[in-house]
């Protein structure tokens, strides 16, 4: 049944298939559930009885255990939505969530596609033709040169001659890349063939295109990104800024909005831009522009991510405005229902990434069961995340276990309100970079607002290692162990092992193979 909202739309649907996994998943079904709308998830041998899959009103199975086999499967994907009855496709970050090809064969399916025209993910997810894209809107781009190198042929004198022109230090990036991946910095003239082949083979192996382009490479600056939303009705509008200056090798670790260093008039500036670069390419639904600004209040285009981004709950916090619902409601033809006067900013908001990683082994992915899990509540904070307390963490994908984001009434006191909550943020079985985190937030430079996007990978890491955990701390991890039985590791089975509670064999916590309400 069409929920009541969306009636008279130009193409209401009842049901939506997500396709993709953990917390952007629940998340997306959660936003589906509370609109009204039946939702449909996929999970894979690995994620058999997943959170996600657990939410969903039904769930369907996609056999295999490589993401070829399953959440980059588009037949499979667009086959479950048709034997479910899901009349539209979610596809979450990530996976084909920009991939032009999958929202073609999508809509060719007779399905709703839940995210922007395919045309406008093919310009902007070429970094080579947004570039141009942008040069010809008159969207500020970085001082570089269009230099398209593909991996397989010697390019260095090419590739040297462009360097001299841009001159050192320059950045060379995978031209369908994002997330980091495929992109050295070079920083004098002989490391420019190491670098330039390693990320033309990283680049091959991430986005299966080795193209590569160079850049001038900005030093001092900030990664200031702006949230827009466009329908399919000419309306177009920024919902301000997200700062996601504090990056480990172009990894964003804490994002906020608004940011510390933009001020009104660079704002509606870098608004402005935003919503010229979203209507060159005709944009529809949540998009994210993406600028590089100088210590001088240059800006300068980076690129534009064709989706809903991870960081996006920073700006849900401080415009009140749920950008998945959004999503919905362009997707099913809808006017936006808001002006660039509508926008506000309310207080300030913060979002950490939580992942299963090691920051003293240069942030190892970490595996483990989760034996504990315990997320922070209380006003001003929030928590996504696709993973209970039990859930193993495999290498099978990324290592992401949640985000906690905090919203307050000013950005020094969201900053207290995010040490405070992770501080009561529990999880035990798994090593998490909770301590790297809390050590960040409470870092004098991030507190005074100066974090450049060079800031991590300048600074040694064991400038932030948390302190060693008093006794008291020691004496819990040893409880919590013992009443799981983590410290008989190795002893035999369950039936081994004496609950010293109940007396019986086995503790039917440990052998739960799933939740139950």
């Amino acid at each position: 049944m069409i929920p009541d909202w969306m009636v008279g739309a130009n193409r209401p649907f009842d049901s939506i298939l997500v396709a993709n996994r953990g917390e952007i998943a629940v998340r997306v079904l959660k936003a589906a559930k509370e609109s009204g709308l039946r939702g449909v998830a996929i999970f894979s041998d690995p994620d058999t009885g997943s959170l996600h899959a657990e939410i969903a009103d039904e769930a369907v199975h996609l056999p295999g255990t490589t993401l070829a086999e399953t959440y980059l499967n588009a037949d499979a994907i667009i086959a479950a939505a048709r034997d479910t009855g899901a009349q539209a496709i979610h596809p979450g970050f990530g996976f084909l969530s920009e991939r032009a090809d999958f929202a073609n064969a999508v809509n060719d399916a007779g399905l709703i596609w839940i995210g922007p025209p395919a045309r406008a993910i093919e310009t902007m997810g070429d970094k080579i033709s947004a570039r141009r894209c942008m040069i010809e809107y008159g969207v500020p781009v970085i001082p570089g040169e269009e230099i398209a190198i593909s991996v397989g042929s010697d390019h260095l004198g090419v590739l040297a001659a462009a360097a001299a022109r841009i001159g050192y230090p320059l950045l060379l990036k995978a031209s369908a890349g994002g997330g980091g991946k495929g992109m050295r910095s070079v920083h004098e003239p002989k490391m420019l063939r190491t670098e330039y082949e390693a990320a033309a083979r990283e680049a091959t192996a991430a986005f299966g295109d080795g193209t590569v382009y160079v850049e001038r490479l900005l030093t001092g600056a900030r990664h200031v990104e702006i949230q827009i939303l466009a329908d399919s009705h000419g309306n177009c509008i920024h919902l301000n800024e997200r700062d996601c200056s504090l990056q480990r090798r172009h990894q964003k670790v804490i994002e906020e909005a608004p940011s510390p260093a933009v001020t009104t008039e660079i704002r509606d500036s870098m608004g402005k831009a935003a919503v010229q670069a979203a209507q060159a390419v005709d944009y529809e639904g949540a998009g994210t522009v993406e600028f590089l600004l100088s210590s001088k209040g240059d800006f300068f285009f980076l690129e534009m991510n064709t989706r809903l981004q991870v960081e996006h709950p920073v700006t849900e916090m401080i415009t009140g405005i749920d950008l998945v619902q959004k999503q919905f409601e362009v997707a099913a033809g809808m006017h936006l229902g808001l002006t660039q006067s509508d926008i506000g900013i309310t207080g300030h908001a913060m979002e950490a990434r939580i992942y299963a990683e090691d920051p003293s082994k240069g942030f190892l992915p970490a595996i483990g069961r989760l034996a504990m899990w315990q997320a922070p509540q209380g006003p001003g904070i929030r928590v996504d995340t696709g993973v209970r307390e039990g859930d193993e963490v495999t290498v099978d994908f990324d290592p992401m276990l949640a985000k906690l984001i905090v919203h307050a009434p000013s950005r020094t006191a969201a900053a207290r309100r995010l040490d405070i909550a992770l501080s009561n943020l529990h999880a035990l079985g798994v090593t998490t970079n909770i301590g790297f985190i809390r050590q960040m937030a409470s870092n004098p430079t991030f507190l005074s607002g100066g974090i450049t996007t060079d800031y991590l990978d300048s600074t040694p890491i064991s400038e932030f290692a948390e302190p060693e955990p008093d006794h008291a701390t020691l004496v819990a991890i040893a409880a919590a162990a013992n009443r799981f039985g983590l410290d008989r590791a190795g002893t035999g089975g369950v039936e081994a092992i004496i609950d010293e509670h109940t007396g019986h064999s086995g503790d039917p916590f440990r052998t739960l193979s799933r939740s139950f309400p």
